[in-house]
């Protein structure tokens, strides 16, 4: 079993060791000026999670990717426990990519291996959608 720790910081801060043994500050203050919301981190850990998924699987692949940057934009419901309740994703990759090796890996992200976007899906709508721009060498 992984184990975090979690440590008040005093007023709305909380350092959390993760079970990597590396530390992240969550600042639950509204201005969040000393680091992210818990829930915050939440659509962080969905891009970082899928990025992975889709630059492995287009190296698998033998597509060219030069680039990956993933937008995620989420809305929470408006009473406690505010889960996220609608979620978008904007891929954008660029480099020598064919259209269905990215349509197919982004598909196997979030319906398969992503375990960040299966656990959101439980409460969020996720929709997304992806941009190619193509370079040539």
């Amino acid at each position: 079993m992984q184990t975090a720790t979690i440590r008040w910081a005093g007023g709305e801060k909380f350092v959390a060791t993760m079970p990597s043994g590396r530390s992240i500050q969550f600042d639950t203050g509204s201005a969040h000026a000393d680091g992210p919301s818990p829930m915050e981190i939440l659509l962080g850990a969905l891009g970082a999670c899928t990025s992975v998924d889709v630059a492995m699987i287009l190296a698998k692949k033998r597509q060219k990717l030069e680039s990956l940057e993933v937008s995620v934009s989420g809305e929470r419901a408006p009473s406690p426990p505010q889960v996220w309740t609608k979620i978008e994703m904007v891929y954008r990759l660029s480099g020598d990519l064919e259209e269905k090796p990215v349509r197919d890996a982004i598909s196997l992200s979030q319906e398969k291996y992503c375990s960040v976007a299966a656990m959101l899906g439980k409460t969020a709508r996720i929709t997304y959608r992806h941009e190619i721009s193509r370079h040539k060498p």
